[in-house]
């Protein structure tokens, strides 16, 4: 495991191994407020990454619904694996122009089109907390990736930052740590029991978070009134 400083110089060097070794399509990997999000938003803000996350291809509410999973909302049956892994494909085949669907956190569904990856793309990278997982659809997904890097962070803190979080987007704190509780959780026991699968194990703890930018996220629209 390597710890990363605040500033992640580190970063530096193991992109460059990475592109050494032919590397260019980059996973993240983590429990649910491990720090996947912040470590991609460094290597796009300060290395030109090209973010497609995960969490695009969540299930619409009215899909869910008619499955009876809406209460699992987040767990690795809730995703679009399959369109995941072929979206992945095609950027990994350099596709002129793949568009990529986004997460709307406020809304808390997908939108379609909202990110353009170029064929010219560096590095591409993307981040999900299920990214290693053995069963399902989702080593189709692992098959896509050069190398997959898993992200910890101190259980506290992740916790911590999960509950705050889930109060941003309109939980009382009683349901965002019910939800904590009876959702992430269970969904991060499976995520860390494929952990050893990835090729780099990373402590981002005490990395700073990078500055907002459009480099950085997709979507982040401002907080609407209910």
């Amino acid at each position: 495991m390597l710890r990363l400083s605040p500033d992640a110089h580190e970063l530096g060097d193991l992109l460059a191994d990475l592109a050494r070794g032919g590397g260019r399509m980059l996973g993240i990997s983590g429990a649910p407020g491990a720090g996947k999000s912040t470590l991609a938003a460094l290597l796009a803000s300060r290395h030109g990454a090209t973010l497609v996350p995960m969490d695009g291809f969540h299930l619409a509410d009215v899909e869910l619904d008619r499955r009876g999973l809406r209460h699992r909302k987040g767990a690795p049956e809730t995703f679009d694996t399959e369109g995941y892994a072929a979206l992945l494909r095609r950027v990994r085949g350099r596709e002129s122009l793949v568009m990529a669907p986004a997460f709307e956190r406020v809304l808390e569904q997908p939108v379609a089109g909202s990110i353009a990856v170029p064929g010219s793309a560096g590095l591409v990278v993307t981040e999900g907390n299920y990214l290693l997982l053995p069963t399902g659809a989702w080593p189709a997904v692992r098959a896509e990736l050069d190398a997959v890097w898993h992200v910890v962070a101190d259980e506290d803190l992740r916790l911590e930052r999960l509950v705050a979080r889930h109060e941003e987007f309109g939980k009382t704190p009683e349901q965002a740590r019910g939800w904590v509780r009876d959702v992430d959780e269970p969904n991060a026991v499976l995520v860390e029991a494929a952990a050893t699968a990835a090729d780099l194990t990373l402590d981002v703890g005490g990395v700073a978070p990078a500055a907002p930018g459009p480099s950085t996220t997709a979507t982040r629209p401002s907080r609407r009134a209910t």
